[in-house]
């Protein structure tokens, strides 16, 4: 067996970290800016050999907390008019770049872009920005190892506003939060086609659809639509899966299990998992979620479908609408076709911390294109086919089901995600490993009753007394201000449910 030389792998190594390249980030929301923050951190960006480019089809940064009309189909952001945040501002926020001291618990959709924008400044990084640039073809060369990428100045039909750039790495960052996902539920189309029907991504506020309203869904937009629409409707009718039948004691709010059939639309009737059905309903709201979209990457590296079942890994790119796969640590493809250390594909885990996860992730993906032989394709291959099996023991052979979970990473799988990223950087280049911080864990769990105190307390006015003058000790001191805070809001619950607990006995005493 011929061995490697430790002389000649060296100098190969350096010629890499030495060698110009040219970075291009699809996509200026808060996952591509993470992006160009964690490049210009690089020493080889600060010699001036990494040169980064975003390009962000619309006409400022921010992807989805900028906000537009719902006139395009699909709609440039699925933004509502009253989306606020659902995770408190110092869970959701860059490692790198905290919010302001005293700043609300909870955000307004305004406040987070005006956050990003402040990030972009902060590290100077707009100035890698080219806006109103839609990516139209990226295709990858193997003959002279780069990128071909066509851009187009938005919403131009002009061949002179065409642009073909060569790229040594492609950063896939434009997000997962466009494509509306319609489910194959029997008749919906026929709901669709008379007006019925539309998918929460042109939903803005509430307006009168009818008496009778059928909201789909019960992930954060779902919640909030159903709570806006009950304010125009006399009833509200919320679907979701495995949920059990009920309702409010006026009849204007009702809890019911999966749809398997959008019956007559002229009669407004619906057929539930149960068996169960609903009539006169005038209206029905989709938030069924998103798909995965890169139409730009060529058919010959990604194929739109349901990869086939593994093992073996497919030789193929897929893009199954629900996950992207095979990617080595969900980054990076895995397929003979692509150098896995020329495209990275980020934050297209759900149910996170989206901008924490981002900066890390390009953390990994700095390191792996400075130097693509630490990255191990076989150990790579045996993680992928491992988190399937592991997979498939939960939901049995539904292939779809698979793909929809593949990227899903729920309370603390995304904290355990996050901590293996960080060990394998630590174990490649320094001494001591970094771990997802000890709060996080403790207190991301606690979000729902974060929450609700916080909203009770902006009720009672009293929100600025609880924030004023927290964070203002900066960098970890200021954080753990912040961490204080939320804990003296999961006390206050605590306290609360207690008192009502006793006043309860008391009455039940009497």
């Amino acid at each position: 067996m011929d061995l490697p030389n430790p002389t000649v792998e060296s100098q190969r190594e350096a010629d890499f970290r030495s060698a110009s390249k040219r970075i291009c980030v699809i996509g200026a929301g808060a996952s591509g800016l993470a992006a160009l923050k964690v490049i210009a951190d690089t020493p080889q960006y600060k010699a001036g050999l990494w040169q980064p480019v975003a390009f962000e089809a619309r006409e400022a940064l921010g992807g989805v907390w900028l906000p537009g009309p719902p006139t395009k189909d699909p709609p440039d952001t699925p933004m509502y008019d009253s989306l606020t945040t659902n995770l408190p501002h110092p869970v959701m926020a860059y490692t790198s770049f905290p919010f302001p001291p005293s700043t609300p618990l909870y955000l307004p959709a305004a406040d987070v872009l005006k956050y990003l924008g402040s990030y972009a400044a902060h590290f100077d990084i707009e100035k890698h920005i080219c806006l109103g640039t839609s990516v139209e073809l990226a295709d990858w060369d193997s003959l002279v190892s780069q990128w071909h990428v066509r851009t187009r100045t938005t919403g131009s039909d002009r061949q002179d506003v065409v642009t073909t750039t060569d790229f040594d790495l492609v950063i896939v960052a434009n997000g997962h939060y466009r494509v509306p996902y319609f489910p194959s539920t029997p008749g919906l189309a026929a709901w669709r086609d008379a007006g019925k029907l539309m998918h929460a991504a042109w939903y803005r506020h509430a307006e009168y659809k009818g008496d009778t309203v059928l909201v789909v869904g019960r992930g954060p937009s779902g919640i909030d639509i159903a709570d806006e629409m009950k304010a125009v409707s006399k009833t509200i009718i919320q679907s979701a899966p495995d949920t059990k039948p009920s309702q409010s004691e006026d009849g204007s709010l009702k809890s019911r299990g999966r749809i398997t059939e959008f019956l007559d639309v002229q009669k407004g009737c619906v057929r539930f998992e149960d068996g169960t059905s609903e009539s006169d309903i005038d209206f029905c709201i989709l938030a069924t979620g998103y798909e995965h979209s890169q139409p730009y990457l060529s058919s010959s590296i990604l194929r739109t479908s349901l990869p086939p079942p593994v093992p073996p890994l497919p030789k193929q790119l897929y893009n199954s609408k629900f996950h992207i796969f095979p990617l080595a640590k969900q980054i990076f493809p895995l397929v003979p076709s692509i150098p896995p250390s020329s495209l990275a594909f980020i934050a297209l885990s759900y149910r996170v911390a989206p901008f924490l996860l981002a900066e890390l992730q390009m953390r990994v993906v700095v390191k792996v294109f400075e130097d693509p032989t630490i990255l191990d394709p076989a150990r790579e291959a045996v993680d992928i086919i491992s988190r399937y099996e592991e997979l498939r023991a939960l939901v049995g052979d539904n292939e779809q089901l698979i793909a929809r979970l593949w990227h899903r990473l729920e309370e603390q799988a995304q904290f355990d995600y996050e901590d293996e990223l960080l060990a394998f950087m630590a174990e490649r280049f320094s001494d001591s490993e970094e771990k997802v911080p000890r709060w996080l864990r403790e207190l991301y769990p606690q979000k729902l009753t974060i929450r609700a105190e916080w909203q009770d307390i902006v009720k009672r006015g009293e929100a600025d007394v609880w924030v004023k003058g927290v964070g203002e000790a900066g960098g970890a001191a200021g954080m753990a201000q912040w961490v204080d805070l939320m804990r003296k809001l999961i006390e206050r619950s605590e306290q609360r449910h207690s008192e009502v607990t006793v006043d309860t006995a008391k009455m039940n005493r009497l």
